[in-house]
């Protein structure tokens, strides 16, 4: 018999999507928010690297500082969101809003009642807010006097900062995360962005560099993740605590890996990137402890794991998720052949795979991939609910004449993740929503432009600074608001 894959969303399906605070809001130093390190980090393009310097240099352009105006449009953009549709929206909450200097004893009253607005504007559109506490960026004073969460202090902050959250939102947000893909702190690239992990020569150091000179400490970035996995463990007990309906996930970066040949060097070094980059932080937050094979890999790269501690284990253990969640854009290929042609990605790059095309940014396009991923995850954690966090297509976008913007491209390339999303259901799957990333165009966290553009809905806002903010629906607009409509069914 012929499997329906029509009809194989479930009604109550979560369909929406997903931004972060310091690619849309913007207003970095209103009403009493201080510096976060996003803050600190310039624009660039997918030729020229984003640069950091410890202080803001003037005459630079800083993409977070305004982004797209989402602090002065949120009834606009969240009216649009509705009119789409949307049964969630995925945000962040900007911690430097909350507590300016991240270990201020109490908060500012003022970053608070801005997301009391946001759910409040969510609700009217009976949109579910799912909110992530971490999402690239913490107060910038933390990173100066803490070093970030290599400091076990910063557990502390950050389980303070959850706390209030939990309590004064509670009955607005059922749906939390507590990091934003979590997993990149296991590479050098992603030590600055998750960790807030700087050595002290790069704070001297007033001159710009790009992100990827900042100095690495594997040692060090690993003990941070950990402090990081210990943070969301307290903070995932706290909030049962406060609510017990709550539902608390981790948030990963996959980036499934396919070994480029069956020479079996290939595959065994594909498997130990998929072991470490997709697969290790999501065993320690779902399953509540340590895999055995991280701890070879330390072995291997001179990394001593005593910052496991029995204490710290425990907590591990008591404070594991109650849902797995990623983000899904592309599919990379790992080859021992050093003269193989490499290719860019999200976070990191990797082999050409020959057999798929690549965006106008050179990342492969792999909707199969995110069927198999959905696959993987299931059989990893069964019974665990599973949603897609950010999926979806950058792109440059040409306004016509008459003001309309025909992204059938973008289109296309949703539909075909949809329609494996799908199959992947009906195989089992307990995918229980999807929020697509960029609903509206927002600054690209890897390259810091806008020219980069994911969204349903264009704004007016160019890199050299021009551009009046004021937004325009594209044809994908129209397009996900059947899709939702239908349930899946009109693609």
């Amino acid at each position: 018999m012929r499997k329906d894959y029509n009809n194989c969303f479930p009604k109550d399906f979560l369909w929406g999507g997903a931004l972060a605070a310091n690619q849309a809001e913007g207003a970095y130093l209103e009403d009493g928010k201080q510096l976060s390190s996003a803050d600190m980090v310039t624009g660039g393009t997918k030729d020229k690297p984003r640069m950091f310097a410890p202080r803001i240099v003037k005459g630079v352009y800083y993409p977070s500082h305004t982004a797209i105006d989402f602090y002065h449009h949120h009834k606009e953009d969240i009216a649009l969101f509705g009119e789409m549709g949307f049964k969630m929206l995925r945000i962040s909450i900007n911690w430097a809003r909350i507590f300016p200097n991240g270990d201020d004893l109490e908060p500012n009253e003022k970053g608070l009642q801005f997301y009391d607005e946001i759910f409040a504007e969510c609700q009217k559109y009976g949109i579910e807010p799912m909110v992530t506490l971490c999402h690239y960026e913490i107060p910038w004073n933390l990173v100066k006097k803490y070093k970030g969460f290599y400091s076990k202090k910063t557990i502390e902050f950050f389980v303070r900062y959850a706390k209030t959250c939990f309590n004064r939102y509670k009955d607005k947000v059922k749906y939390w995360l507590t990091f934003n893909e979590i997993n990149c702190a296991t590479i050098a690239e992603g030590g600055y962005n998750g960790l807030g992990l700087l050595q002290k020569k790069d704070l001297l150091n007033d001159e710009l560099i790009p992100l990827a000179d900042l100095t690495d400490n594997a040692q060090e970035r690993f003990e941070a993740l950990h402090n990081e996995f210990v943070a969301s463990a307290l903070a995932v007990s706290a909030g049962h605590k406060i609510k017990a309906d709550f539902l608390i996930g981790c948030m990963i970066n996959r980036i499934t890996w396919y070994p480029l040949t069956p020479n079996p060097d290939d595959i065994l070094a594909c498997q130990t990137k998929n072991r470490i980059f997709n697969d290790f932080a999501g065993d320690v937050m779902v399953r509540g402890s340590y895999p055995t094979y991280i701890f070879s890999y330390f072995e291997d790269n001179n990394i001593d794991y005593s910052f496991i501690t029995k204490k710290d284990q425990q907590i591990l253990a008591d404070g594991k998720v109650d849902m797995y969640t990623f983000s899904y854009y592309m599919s990379n290929c790992i080859s021992t052949d050093p003269e193989v042609e490499h290719v860019g990605g999200n976070i990191t790059g990797g082999a050409r795979n020959p057999y798929l095309k690549l965006s106008e940014w050179g990342w492969h396009i792999d909707p199969q991939g995110l069927r198999y991923t959905l696959n993987l995850i299931t059989d990893r954690y069964p019974q665990v609910p599973i949603m897609v966090v950010e999926n979806g297509y950058g792109g440059i976008d040409k306004v016509e004449p008459d003001d309309s913007i025909h992204d059938l491209y973008r289109i296309e390339y949703l539909k075909k993740h949809i329609i494996e999303m799908q199959k992947a259901i009906v195989q089992g799957v307990p995918l229980i929503g999807y929020t697509s990333w960029g609903p509206i165009d927002i600054v690209s966290v890897g390259t810091g432009e806008m020219y980069k553009r994911y969204g349903y809905i264009y704004v007016k806002r160019n890199d050299d600074g021009t551009g009046d903010f004021s937004r325009k629906k594209k044809d994908s607009f129209y397009w996900y608001k059947k899709v939702i409509a239908s349930n899946g069914q009109e693609l």
